[in-house]
């Protein structure tokens, strides 16, 4: 029997149909075709990048566009400074150069120097960060190469087309230069202050050695300098410019250039930095240092930029003025030793500085003593509290109280103040005027309590004097630091009935083609009415006659003369004016050492000699007396209307209304009428100014 097949008895199956090719779906035609347009569109990019660097190479790098000599000019327009005609630069290779040196500025300026092509992506996304974090710019994320393309080649002007334009140099140095000869003209050229340029010249101005002998101490130093010569160099501020250095010596360490051992021991060294060397036949340096610290923020520039911009600036300072005013703190310093010197003058009409002196020789010490705010006025604060209580009306010229030793109660009897008076001397009953002359502290007290404290403080804010200040009874007495710029300016309101002008140093900025990049405007306020300005100046020329704390220099003031006398421990000041000049001059140690008796005294006759000199050529003037003014005679002892029964008078200047209305006896004169007038006192401007009035 045949079997049969399973194959051909079983049913056949259908046949499988053969799997259809899948065919491409619209996204992934779609990113095909991106995919091949991102290719060409690279391909291109990079075609035209090679052209353009090749086109970049081939072009010259501009000529190097160094700005002519910025120019610092007088109120006459005489020539002060020109700020790089005596730049300090010194040429050396880089292998003359202390490989420490280069290695410190790297770190702090540029980590990635041998890394990048001109600019610094990941130094840029880095500043990006830290600047974003501080919502500020706190970094900055120019190259070295940019530095240098910036300072050869562009304006400093803050714009976008600026920075793609260094940026553009920076890429082209960089195809045409290698690293290393970027670098050496950058450390050839970079600016370290005091007009000095490169390591070189900035290795002797500060150390007195060649660039290749800088240790690692003295390279941090220097490597801090060029990021901003005006806040960290040490003949600046050596403080802020140690703590540079140790950043520096930080970002070595971070950088693995040193170990953190080394940079320890660099911190503790200790470095000798030379003298600065004079400049000759210059005169003001403290002022035309005031005058770069104003102009480079009113253009918004660096120190560097603002001496090669090729700048004109004219200032309010009188060459004049300046010279005498240096002569005389030199000459009556002289003997002195370490004693320091401070000297403002303003004309309080325009606000116009006429001279400044920071110090008794700019060549050996640059700090400027003029604008600090370190010291105690004394006695000279207190005209300020006087004028405030003369302008709320509780107070007149004939106003009394009893100098002898107190203590007064304040903050509501829970606080007690006892002051004295200089060598406990005690005056009796006196009046305002007698307070004023002969600085008594007890008058003072009862005054700043009786108007307030807090009013007084009101009062020296509206007159430009914004040291910080407490609200206690010690504040009559001066103990709050002021500047003396701020007194010179403050009692030019008294000169100026009542109205304060702003402070002035710079007219207007030019700029290298003649247009004016900043023109001065200065505010002007009335902040006392000129009638209680007028009684002030009364008063305060009582300074200057027999019994007065300034009456030692009257010989030599030949002209009417108002001001006030101040002394602590440490300080002694002299603040006064005359129509056209309001001076303030302190003199003191810079440490804490107190002055001597015969040191108190010597703020007096600097004042006087330079008021006098500076003056030599202006006829005398009358202080303006307003219309609401009246001037009568007064008995010294009672205060009242004096007549021919109260001989012992004097002549009183009063606001209008505020003047006594009683007569010193029961029984005034024959027709009781205009007092008689008194003799005169011995000055041709007191008897003048008597017969003015009358």
């Amino acid at each position: 029997m045949a079997v049969s097949n399973p194959r051909n008895n079983a049913a056949s199956p259908s046949p499988k149909p053969k799997t259809e090719e899948l065919q491409p779906t619209g996204w992934f035609r779609r990113l095909k075709s991106i995919g091949s347009f991102s290719f060409s569109m690279l391909i291109i990019g990079a075609a035209v990048l090679f052209v353009l660097l090749l086109y970049m190479r081939s072009q010259a790098l501009p000529v190097s566009q160094m700005g002519p000599s910025t120019e610092i000019y007088d109120v006459h327009g005489e020539v002060l400074e020109t700020m790089n005609g005596g730049k300090n630069r010194q040429e050396v290779p880089l292998d003359q150069i202390s490989p420490i040196l280069i290695q410190a500025t790297l770190a702090i300026e540029d980590r990635n120097f041998y890394n990048h092509y001109g600019f610094d992506i990941r130094g840029i996304a880095r500043a990006a960060v830290v600047n974003l974090q501080h919502m500020a710019k706190v970094q900055g994320a120019g190259t070295i190469t940019q530095q240098l393309a910036r300072n050869l080649y562009l304006s400093h002007e803050r714009t976008w087309t600026r920075k793609l334009k260094e940026t553009y140099y920076a890429v082209q140095m960089e195809l045409q230069m290698g690293k290393d000869e970027i670098l050496d003209e950058y450390l050839n050229q970079i600016y370290y202050g005091h007009s000095t340029y490169g390591i070189q010249a900035a290795s002797k101005l500060f150390f007195g050695k060649d660039a290749k002998e800088l240790t690692l101490a003295e390279s941090a130093m220097l490597a801090g300098i060029p990021k901003g010569p005006r806040y960290y160099s040490p003949y600046y501020d050596m403080k802020s410019a140690k703590e540079r250095q140790e950043t520096v010596l930080q970002t070595m360490v971070t950088s693995g250039i040193i170990t953190q051992q080394i940079a320890d021991q660099a911190k503790r060294e200790k470095l000798t930095i030379l003298p600065l060397e004079p400049k000759k036949q210059a005169i003001a340096g403290y002022f035309r240092d005031y005058v770069r610290s104003l102009a480079t923020e009113k253009l918004g520039i660096t120190e560097d930029q603002f001496e090669d911009g090729g700048y004109k600036v004219y200032t309010t300072l009188d060459a004049s003025a300046q010279k005498i005013a240096e002569e005389v703190v030199s000459t009556q310093l002289a003997k002195y030793g370490e004693m320091q010197a401070a000297l403002v003058a303003i004309d309080p009409r325009s606000g116009y500085v006429k001279a400044m002196v920071g110090g008794r020789d700019y060549n050996q010490n640059q700090y400027n003593r003029a604008l600090s705010n370190t010291r105690q006025p004394g006695s000279s604060f207190k005209p300020v509290v006087y004028v405030t209580a003369l302008q709320q009306k509780q107070y007149t010229a004939v106003t009394r109280f009893k100098s002898e030793p107190m203590t007064f109660t304040y903050d509501n009897g829970r606080q007690t103040y006892t002051p004295g008076n200089f060598g406990n001397t005690y005056n009796g009953w006196i009046d305002l005027r007698q307070a004023i002359a002969k600085s008594d502290n007890i008058f003072a007290v009862h005054t700043i309590l009786d108007v307030g404290p807090e009013n007084v403080i009101a009062m020296a804010r509206k007159m430009g004097i914004n040291s910080p200040m407490k609200p206690l009874p010690s504040l009559a007495l001066g103990t709050y630091p002021v500047s003396p710029f701020e007194m010179a300016s403050a009692f030019g309101i008294f000169a100026n009935q009542g109205v304060r002008v702003e402070p002035t140093a710079i007219v207007r900025i030019e700029d290298n083609r003649g247009k004016t990049v900043y023109a001065s405007a200065p505010a002007q306020e009335k902040v006392i009415e000129p009638s209680y300005t007028y009684v002030m100046t009364q008063l305060m020329e009582s300074v200057f006659e027999t019994g007065g704390t300034g009456n030692r220099v009257s010989a030599v003031l030949k002209r009417p003369v108002a001001g006030k006398t101040g002394t602590t421990n440490t300080d002694a000041w002299l603040v006064g004016y005359t129509p056209e000049l309001s001076t303030a001059v302190w003199v003191g140690y810079d440490k804490d050492r107190n002055i001597n008796a015969v040191e108190s005294h010597l703020a007096a006759p600097i004042f006087a000699d330079f008021t006098e000199r500076a003056l030599e050529s202006v006829p005398p003037k009358l202080f303006e007396a307003p219309d609401n003014v009246v001037s009568v005679y007064i008995d010294q002892a009672t205060g009242k209307l004096a007549n021919d029964s109260c001989p012992n008078s004097r002549l009183e200047a009063f606001v209008q209304g505020t003047e006594p209305t009683e007569y010193c006896t029961e029984q005034p004169a024959k027709d009781n009428a205009a007092p008689s007038k008194p003799k005169g006192n011995g000055t041709w401007w007191q008897d003048l100014k008597r017969w003015w009035n009358e």
